[in-house]
């Protein structure tokens, strides 16, 4: 059975796959998730919060931007960036404590992305926190 974690992983690669151009990602969200074994209560997990984002993209990216200094959401790197909106959205959109979503996202970080994110994701999904 899938974690959820793992749930959060595989949105994130959703994401990713977005944003560099798959537009027709959406039509195999299910697909995908099968694929990598995410099933039930995690699917459903996984599908509200890969839905979730997409459709509060816009208030997310000017969430983020406010928050990104000299930085615009556009010039962070692909996975920094789903990890960032996933951690947002779930910040802003969900009951769940953000202390473990702020974790989470370090979590995923330190294995999807470069050495110098997790600092940087932890700085900035603070910052949301704070402002919330």
């Amino acid at each position: 059975m899938a974690t959820r974690h793992q749930s959060r992983e595989s949105v994130i690669s959703l994401l990713y796959a977005k944003d560099v151009g798959n537009e027709n990602i959406d039509k195999f969200v299910d697909e995908i998730l099968e694929d990598k074994k995410i099933r039930n209560q995690q699917k459903e997990f996984a599908r509200s919060l890969y839905d979730g984002v997409i459709e509060n993209l816009e208030d997310i990216d000017g969430e983020l931007d406010k928050h990104l200094n000299e930085y615009k959401i556009e010039s962070i790197g692909h996975i920094e960036r789903a990890i960032l909106r996933l951690g947002t959205y779930e910040i802003l959109k969900t009951d769940l404590d953000e202390a473990v979503i702020i974790n989470e996202s370090i979590e995923l970080c330190k294995s999807l992305a470069s050495d110098t994110a997790p600092k940087f994701i932890n700085g900035v999904l603070d910052a949301v926190k704070k402002s919330k």
